[in-house]
């Protein structure tokens, strides 16, 4: 399998919607859409609505089920820190009630003066949901160098182990 080139940023999302709005690429770019424009009711959206989803990520440690998710979500969304990823270099992998992607992400993070740039190894998987594909995991690990940094200007005093590992701090 050769990985895609082509990024998914969530700019084309609006023209997937009409034409595509049920493959893979489109839930896709519906996530990015709402993760870059900071957009709390069409992540909603993409996330499914049941008490098995997770999110794993290295500041917000695991989170099970939307009423765990959302938080986080709007703690990023709300604060000061801007942050812009887009997903590339990735495989698609499909059946009929369930795809994944695997990638490496890249992007960056903005806050205070603070300028990051991101690297991240990233897997998604989505399940159809009988009105759509809708994410049911996501798995996110930020490359070791940038790591520290990255923890420091996004949880600053909070940034211990014990800030991280109690799993209530922030998005990745």
């Amino acid at each position: 399998m050769h990985p895609i080139a082509e990024s998914i940023s969530g700019s084309r999302y609006a023209s997937l919607a009409a034409a595509d709005a049920g493959t893979p690429l489109a839930a896709l770019e519906q996530f990015y859409a709402a993760f870059n424009a900071r957009d709390l009711g069409l992540m909603a959206r993409n996330w499914a609505r049941t008490d098995d989803i997770a999110l794993d990520n290295p500041l917000g440690g695991i989170r099970r089920g939307w009423a765990e998710i959302q938080p986080l979500y709007e703690r990023l969304f709300s604060g000061p820190a801007r942050v812009y990823v887009e997903f590339h270099d990735y495989t698609l992998h499909a059946g009929p009630e369930l795809f994944y992607a695997v990638r490496r992400g890249r992007g960056h993070f903005r806050c205070g003066g603070h300028e990051i740039a991101l690297a991240i190894r990233t897997s998604r998987v989505f399940r159809d949901a009988g009105d759509g594909w809708k994410q049911v995991h996501h798995h996110g690990s930020i490359e070791a160098p940038v790591l520290p940094r990255y923890r420091a200007a996004v949880l600053g005093a909070q940034s211990g182990p014990g800030a991280v590992n109690g799993g209530r701090n922030g998005e990745g």
